[in-house]
């Protein structure tokens, strides 16, 4: 019989990396299957990629907990947002625009490649994780008599009292254990490139809501140090034709469009990176958790990147499951049923709740029905009007409030 370790996290991106590393600093450690391979810190690092993961101070303080903030080879803070309608007058400022660099006290949050991240988690794992395998192919989970058993393609088999999906959003884990899947296609896919503008960003993310669906500008750094401020990635949310009609535009057409549509924000915008689509799909797991499994990140829910928390709401998961585990292993219980009942009772509402008001508002700003548009414009207005609201807004994207309880609080 093969032994039974206390808890197999299946995949080791950001979402499943930072659940084995809190848990490590919890005095618990995971066995971690990924089927990434060890990362070239060199190659990695010499590619800038397009796209960008707009992470929170929760995140970002989670991050800083488990020591992997600091390992960070590049990322780019951003200090204000500012969202505005191209055919309203709603026009809604965060933060602060900021020439130099935001200090931690400034910074909204900040825009790091995803590339550049899991190689940053992945060097911790390498460092504080005893079992933490890359290049593995997990062929079957199925449940034991209080364990789950886990095969891999080497023909290797573990056991163990509770087994993690952080798989995902085609979550094996999730078939494996036959938990339904609710998904809602939005009929649209997401264009995404890097482009360098005339302007400097000066450290705002911006997002603009076109009839065709938002545009958002995302600050990013650059390779070069004479460019930094000037790039900037994208993520054009746009009918499926439009995306494959703008996909196979050439650069200098591409660049002009973008200028146009973007009004003139940052200027001309000079060059533009090859240009990769995704379907967007809502996707929601029936149930976060079985008895000795639980689900987190893409692999219990995906949202629409429209206010981009995807990655944020994923490390949430990762720290109210952390959470309730350490919490009960001080009492000399680990992963009981009603220990992992209490994260989805404490996660699934709000992500469910965060998947349907994105997709509500994506309606809202494309619609072109005159009574919503003047509500939107009015709504947006008074937003702006009012300095409690515009905190009551940041206080939510923030994420802080959702680790007040828990042993991560600010």
């Amino acid at each position: 019989m093969s032994t039974v370790v206390d808890v197999v996290i299946i995949g080791g991106g950001l979402v499943g990396g930072l659940t084995a590393l809190l848990l490590a600093e919890g005095g618990v450690q995971a066995t971690v299957l990924d089927a990434a391979p060890v990362l070239d810190a060199a190659q990695t690092l010499a590619v800038a990629n397009p796209r960008v993961l707009a992470l929170s101070q929760a995140t970002i303080h989670l991050l800083k907990t488990v020591k992997v903030w600091d390992k960070l080879a590049r990322q780019m803070p951003y200090s204000g947002m500012q969202v505005w309608n191209k055919n309203g007058y709603g026009d809604i400022n965060f933060g602060q625009v900021s020439v130099h660099t935001p200090s931690d006290q400034q910074a909204l949050g900040s825009m790091v490649e995803p590339s550049v991240l899991n190689l940053a988690i992945q060097e911790k794992m390498l460092e504080q994780l005893h079992d933490y395998r890359t290049n593995v192919q997990v062929t079957r989970v199925e449940q034991g008599i209080d364990v789950w058993h886990i095969h891999l393609a080497d023909g290797t088999q573990l056991s163990t009292k509770l087994v993690i999906g952080a798989d995902g959003a085609n979550s094996f884990v999730r078939e494996q254990a036959f938990i339904a899947l609710d998904v809602l296609d939005y009929k649209q896919a997401g264009l995404t490139c890097a482009i360098r503008t005339a302007q400097p960003h000066q450290h705002v993310a911006r997002q603009i809501f076109l009839e065709t669906g938002p545009l958002a500008l995302l600050p990013m750094a650059s390779l070069e140090p004479e460019q930094d401020g000037y790039w900037q990635s994208i993520v054009w949310t746009l009918p499926d034709d439009y995306a494959e009609e703008y996909a196979a535009l050439d650069d200098a057409a591409f660049t002009a469009l973008l200028t146009r549509e973007s009004q003139h924000m940052l200027g001309e915008v000079l060059q533009a990176t090859p240009r990769a689509q995704f379907p967007l799909k809502a996707r929601a797991a029936q149930q976060y958790v079985k008895a000795g499994l639980a689900l987190i990140g893409d692999a219990a829910h995906v949202i629409h990147p429209l206010a981009g928390q995807g990655v944020n709401i994923g490390c949430l998961d990762a720290a109210i499951l952390c959470d309730v585990l350490l919490h009960d292993r001080k009492r000399g219980v680990w992963a009981h049923e009603q220990t992992l009942q209490r994260y989805e009772h404490r996660r699934k509402g709000q992500n469910d709740a965060m998947m349907h008001s994105m997709s509500a508002i994506g309606w809202l700003e494309t619609t072109s029905l005159f009574p919503v548009v003047w509500a939107r414009n009015f709504g947006l207005k008074q937003v702006q009007q009012r300095p409690a609201l515009k905190d009551a807004f940041m206080s939510q994207a923030n994420g802080l409030h959702l680790l007040k309880d828990t042993c991560y609080a600010v």
